[in-house]
């Protein structure tokens, strides 16, 4: 019973959270989509907005790049994990093949159409190096190839992780049978993951549908709804009915999305045993696959080059000579460096804040006997926050706190965040919770512990790598958001992330690339600290199980 009153407790402070900064800002939108004038009940903005020009245009214009980009992005994703996990090639090869395939994830998204403009534009690094310019980079084929690279790291992982799930011994009985190489193929590999392989295809739609980043920088004259919802918001005469049509109309196709990757779970194939073979020697299909995977990486990499030359020229293209001049300018100017500790408070915060209440609702769903009611609403939380864009959120948020002492501070960009980001830290957290022994609270409460000293002394050091692994995602991903916080970012307190947005009005193109390389590296430490402690954890763990076993025995 006492355990159940502290779960109950962890579950009521979750519940009031996500009702006062979930529920009630998107109900708040939905309202503001059907005012009309004089706070009446009317359809008139959707009338506008779906009849306005150049709204279905960009619309259709959203699907159509999110489908192409998608498209692309699980391929390579594919051929880059089939690499390590079905070729002979060496492993330091596979283990830079992993590490390279997730690097674009430690930057903002805003970060990369700078990056293409200067890369691929008449002006460009790689236009010089090849005497040409490559294409056009304004419109679709600057979002294509932008998107592309964004989204390619969580491809890459969804099928990375789940080709390692894949028990090879069916390629060897395929073989015995006689199937064709194509065959085994597409028996052993393709349709376990055929599942997996339509997730990845369905979260990089989602991801492309919902960025703003990308089009605010090299989106040109091929509107996107993003940046409708934008230019909807803070134009120059900003209208907060079509603002929330707008909003409302993006979370159709993720409520979709969502929807159909719960259908596919269940194609999803599991195996009782996975048990490692040699792989066939194949001399050919290791130099085809390393090569392009090379080329993959290398393409997708390349245009990043700039940002670690840029900063360093006195004036790009013309004055070409070495200079610390632009990077010295930033660590001097107050305003320059103060956004960049804002952003490291930002994301420090909502990484600790984040990871309790990510650990809390696991707690309640994972470990506690608590009705199957009060569970399913900590997953439909989970589900919703998964749902909705980051844009979306920001301008909810925007509605309701407009006029209230949270307006434009820290505390909201935090709790945006948090909200925004939820869906994977639980999950996270409910797997690692789920996979303990299950009686270990009963045997504590057995030996006179209370429920509350078996969690922080037994629950939470097991946990504690996870723990880590999940602060480290808020971490990375509130240092890279624009999306989220582009609506509720003031001059006092903005982050990084928004004021790249500010500096690219003035074409501020060397500090924006010497605040990117910051978020870079800031990222890159943080990974490498969290995955270190992460490991530690995992050893004294083991250590751990390894005594009591010797000890028992």
């Amino acid at each position: 019973m006492r355990k159940n009153r502290e779960i109950k407790l962890i579950f009521a402070l979750l519940a009031v959270f996500f009702a006062g900064f979930l529920a009630v800002p998107m109900i708040s939108v939905l309202v503001k989509s059907f005012t009309g004038d004089g706070s009446s009940v009317s359809l008139s903005h959707y009338a506008e907005v779906l009849t306005g020009r150049g709204f279905l245009q960009a619309l259709w214009n959203s699907i159509l790049i999110s489908v192409c980009s998608a498209l692309i992005t699980t391929v390579l994703a594919f051929i880059l994990a089939y690499t390590i996990h079905y070729t002979n090639l060496g492993k330091r090869y596979k283990w830079l093949i992993s590490k390279a395939a997730i690097l674009p994830m430690l930057l903002p998204t805003i970060t990369y159409g700078f990056a293409i403009i200067y890369s691929f534009g008449k002006q460009g690094l790689l236009t010089q190096l090849f005497g040409r310019q490559l294409f056009d980079i304004y419109g679709f084929n600057g979002l294509l190839l932008g998107y592309v690279v964004y989204t390619l790291p969580i491809a890459f992982t969804l099928i990375n992780n789940a080709m390692g799930y894949i028990d090879k011994r069916f390629m060897i009985v395929s073989r015995l049978m006689g199937d064709s190489p194509l065959q085994t193929f597409r028996m052993t590999i393709v349709i376990p993951l055929l599942g997996t392989l339509a997730t990845a295809f369905i979260q990089t739609f989602f991801l492309c549908f919902t960025d703003f980043g990308i089009p605010a920088s090299v989106g040109g004259q091929f509107e996107v709804v993003a940046s409708v919802l934008y230019t909807e918001m803070l134009g120059s005469v900003p209208n907060f009915g079509n603002g929330a049509v707008v909003a409302l109309v993006m979370i159709i196709p993720s409520v979709v999305s969502i929807t159909v990757l719960h259908i596919l779970e269940k194609y999803n194939v599991r195996y009782n045993k996975i048990s490692p073979i040699e792989i066939k020697k194949g001399v050919k299909r290791d130099v085809a696959f390393g090569a392009l995977s090379a080329v993959i990486l290398i393409c997708t990499l390349c245009m990043f080059i700039v940002m670690f030359v840029v900063p360093f020229i006195e004036e790009w293209p013309y004055r070409m000579n070495f200079t610390f001049e632009h990077v010295q300018a930033v660590f001097e100017d107050r305003q320059l460096y103060g956004v960049y500790i804002n952003s490291l408070m930002v994301a420090v915060l909502t990484a600790l804040i984040g990871t309790l209440l990510s650990y809390g609702g696991a707690l309640v769903t994972a470990r506690s006997t608590v009705s199957g009611k009060l569970k399913k609403v900590i997953d439909s939380i989970a589900l919703v926050t998964n749902t909705i864009p980051g844009m979306v959120i920001g301008l909810a948020y925007l509605f309701v706190f407009t006029g209230t002492p949270l307006q434009n501070t820290f505390p909201i960009i935090i709790v945006c965040n948090i909200v925004h980001f939820f869906s994977t830290p639980y999950l996270m957290m409910k797997n690692s919770l789920s996979k303990m022994n299950a009686s270990w609270e009963t045997t504590a409460m057995l030996m006179g512990d209370n429920w509350l000293k078996t969690i922080v002394r037994v629950v939470t050091p097991n946990a504690l790598s996870t723990l880590l692994e999940v602060f480290s995602y808020y971490f990375v991903n509130a240092m890279v958001t624009v999306s989220a916080v582009i609506f509720i970012a003031g001059a006092r307190t903005m982050v990084i992330t928004t004021k790249i947005k500010e500096l690219q009005y003035f074409n501020e193109f060397n500090e924006i690339f010497v605040l990117s390389l910051l978020i870079l590296f800031t990222n890159l430490i943080a990974r490498a600290c969290f995955q270190k402690l992460a490991k530690m954890s995992k050893r004294s763990t083991a250590k751990v199980y390894h005594f009591a076993a010797k000890k028992a025995a």
